[in-house]
């Protein structure tokens, strides 16, 4: 499992540097106006397939099936890859062509204003990348239960490279004005989908896998997948689910008062969630990705005593890295968004709103890392239903609350709500594991909970004493990036020395060695 996450953390890392690069340079040619928004809304579709497929339901019931019938039968495993990746490839060209329709129906027969016709278009154009993603989180489960996370980790890297050369060739080189150049990074996006497929069919071949089209519909295996997955497409993505609710939300109250929300909503939650989700990926996402073959491996073997001890690691180490993530995103999220957006078309003015919006988001870092978690634990016992019905729960109370705090705290008031309901849907999943399973799900939290926030004190202390030194500092972009260069490691050394000094076991997973 440690050698798994280093693996697809270190990779995401790189990926989520490129993915940073690429928000730097919608920044700069887009900023945060009607145009950016207009993007965020066209790639939300095709991209929530990602995080609803490439993240979640479609590998999450994918693999504990077929890693049980690897274990029991290897052919049989075989048949199984290639039926579902057959029958997943019909059903999605299928919605591609459905949606396709949709869209241009509702173009041509609806008056609508610029901006969401510029979506609509947007999303019509992106709309096959749904295929190529998902095709990717298939192959990449097969890759996961053989033990290879290289190559789906590098997907992400492909499609944020090829989308900042787009940025710059067609920005800078060409000079194509943002209301054409959009289209040109649409297109790019397709290119970049069937580059992702293509990388992960060599370390196939290399495990011993080869994709054939097969249509084995009625075998026993394929019908429990299906079973699995339709609740599992809620169960994992509740995230996802909240945060286009809080998208969906903000256009409808964009109002030209400012008032509950000011036009730009959506883009300002657009980045804010760009870079709370930096860690989630890099940490948090790797982490349960990592974990989950474990998972599935121990509920295969029917040890639930290993199953137990696995899911208490993951619960542990994701309250180890989650905690002082959620401070230093508090402690550096003004001179962060600064620094990394404010440049172009992306306005000063713009800065404190992205700001106060993350930081509402980052109250939730400790609760999306642990919804990963403890998600993947019951669909290792092919449990989809609990997950299910506890992210039910918390899509209603999202909702709920995002119509109540938005007139009291804009667009930080979508990021509370989505924060908050990460944290019920974790409660409601963490008592049923311990009815599940046992209490000891839960051992050694206790202990952990205590000296990560002791360790992520003396963080912030340091942090703190830096970014008041240099607040003397004048004013400006340039001294921000000059803050947070001093800041951060320095922050994240003293927290390392703090664990280090705590023993806190966790910090194997940052150093290598154990903590004794």
């Amino acid at each position: 499992m440690i050698e798994g996450f280093r693996q697809i953390a270190g990779l995401t890392t790189i990926s989520r540097v490129f993915g940073m690069v690429r928000d730097m340079a919608f920044a700069h040619f887009f900023g945060a106006g009607w145009l950016m928004t207009a993007w965020s809304v066209g790639f939300k579709i095709p991209n929530l397939s990602r995080r609803l497929f490439g993240e979640g339901a479609a590998s999450a019931s994918f693999i504990p099936v077929y890693s049980e019938e690897l274990h029991n039968d290897p052919e049989r495993a075989r048949r199984l890859a290639n039926t579902v990746v057959t029958v997943l490839l019909v059903i999605l060209a299928a919605i591609v062509l459905i949606g396709e329709g949709l869209l241009w129906s509702y173009y041509c027969f609806f008056e609508i204003r610029t901006g969401p016709r510029l979506g609509l278009i947007l999303c019509s154009i992106m709309l096959p990348y749904m295929i190529f993603i998902c095709m990717v989180a298939i192959l990449a489960g097969i890759l996961n239960v053989h033990r290879h996370f290289a190559a789906p980790a590098a997907a992400p890297i492909v499609l944020n490279m090829i989308l900042i050369t787009s940025l710059v060739l067609t920005g800078w080189a060409l000079k194509i004005e943002p209301e054409r150049q959009v289209f040109f990074i649409a297109a790019a996006v397709l290119i970049a989908g069937l580059a992702q497929v293509a990388i992960q069919i060599p370390p196939l071949r290399a495990s011993g896998v080869s994709i054939r089209p097969a249509w084995d519909i009625y075998s026993n295996a394929f019908r429990k997948i299906g079973i699995l997955m339709v609740p599992m497409i809620m169960g994992l993505a509740a995230t996802q689910i909240n945060t286009l609710a809080d998208d969906i939300i903000a256009l409808c109250f964009m109002d030209e008062k400012g008032y509950p929300l000011s036009f730009g909503a959506v883009s300002y939650l657009y980045y804010a969630q760009r870079l709370y989700q930096f860690p989630l990926g890099v940490l948090g996402i790797s982490l349960a990705t990592a974990i989950y073959p474990v998972m599935t491996s121990d509920a295969a073997r029917k040890d639930l005593g290993a199953l137990t001890k696995t899911i208490a690691r993951g619960i542990n180490t994701a309250v180890f890295v989650a905690i002082p993530a959620t401070a230093g995103m508090f402690l550096v999220a003004r001179p962060l968004v600064s620094a990394v957006f404010e440049h172009g078309q992306f306005k000063s003015d713009d800065t404190p709103v992205v700001a106060w919006t993350l930081s509402f988001y980052a109250i939730g870092l400790c609760g999306y890392f642990l919804q990963q978690i403890t998600t993947r634990a019951f669909y290792s016992m092919q449990d989809s239903k609990t997950p299910a019905i506890s992210a039910v729960c918390a899509v209603a109370a999202n909702v709920v609350l995002n119509l109540t705090l938005i007139w009291s705290l804009g667009t930080g008031g979508l990021a509370a709500a989505t924060a908050l309901c990460s944290y019920l849907q974790v409660a409601i999943l963490l008592a049923v594991l311990r009815r599940k399973l046992d209490r000891s799900i839960l051992d050694g939290l206790p202990i952990t909970l205590i000296k990560t926030l002791a360790a992520t004190t003396f963080m912030c202390m340091v942090g703190t004493i830096i970014m008041t030194v240099m607040s003397k500092l004048p004013a400006g972009k340039s001294y921000d990036v000059l803050r947070l260069a001093a800041a951060v490691p320095a922050a994240a050394a003293a927290y390392v020395l703090a664990a280090k000094v705590l023993r806190i076991k966790m910090l194997s997973l940052l150093t290598g060695k154990a903590a004794h």
